[in-house]
């Protein structure tokens, strides 16, 4: 539980840094020690911790007009993904998870050129996926954080903005999974330990945000999205 906890402190911190979540680290790495189901019930509760710390540490970093834009639909699609993921059999979630890792991961850094248009259509579109993607497999803040890339917002007006739009999404989630029995009773000690991570994750993220390059830290996050990526899928083969 000690390599769990140091895992999702570092899933935290770079998800803080990198603009796209901690889910996008942590649901992989959790699966290492959790059936699907669970993993999905734990990131969605840790989510919750972790954007209620960004929202406290950001709250003067929010740009209204795009969490309108990108929250609404995004908690519309996490419904959707959230409902269809208690119906569907866990089997292949994990291998679905690693191809998308893998392919985003591979797409941006060989073309980190590519950007979403500024638009309404994109924003409501991008947020209908991501909430989609968060709902069903755990993790769609690199889509998101895709998308919003496109409003070239300040870093720190980019997570906070980002934090305020998927906690949202993260209790809708959360009360689907629990509703459903992803989690029980037997889970919840696992929590304390989680707000603590999330809340000094966030913290030493937003130390970090200010003294790295977004642009060469960006790098290494999707190196380390296609590490991640690459693990789940090989996992479903061994």
């Amino acid at each position: 539980m000690i390599v769990f906890y140091i895992l999702a402190l570092l899933s935290e911190i770079a998800g803080t840094i990198g603009g796209f979540g901690s889910s996008v680290f942590f649901v992989p790495l959790a699966s290492f020690f959790f059936e699907p189901k669970v993993v999905l019930g734990l990131t969605a509760f840790f989510h919750v911790f972790s954007n209620l710390a960004k929202l406290i540490m950001f709250r003067k970093f929010i740009d209204k007009k795009i969490f309108l834009l990108f929250g609404l639909p995004s908690v519309i699609g996490v419904i959707i993904g959230g409902l269809l993921a208690t119906q569907m059999s866990f089997y292949y979630a994990e291998l679905m998870m690693g191809i998308f890792l893998v392919s985003f991961s591979f797409y941006f850094l060989k073309n980190p050129e590519v950007h979403f248009e500024a638009s309404k259509k994109n924003a409501i579109t991008g947020g209908t996926t991501a909430g989609f993607l968060a709902g069903l497999i755990g993790t769609g803040g690199a889509i998101r954080g895709a998308a919003m890339a496109a409003f070239n917002l300040e870093k720190n007006f980019f997570v906070g903005t980002s934090a305020a739009i998927d906690m949202g999404v993260d209790f809708s989630r959360s009360v689907i999974y629990w509703a459903d029995g992803f989690i029980n009773s037997s889970h919840l000690w696992y929590l304390p330990g989680l707000i603590i991570v999330s809340f000094l994750g966030s913290w030493i993220g937003k130390l970090l945000l200010n003294k790295i390059s977004q642009i060469y830290f960006r790098k290494i996050v999707l190196i380390l999205v296609g590490i991640i990526g690459i693990v789940s899928i090989s996992k479903f083969f061994i």
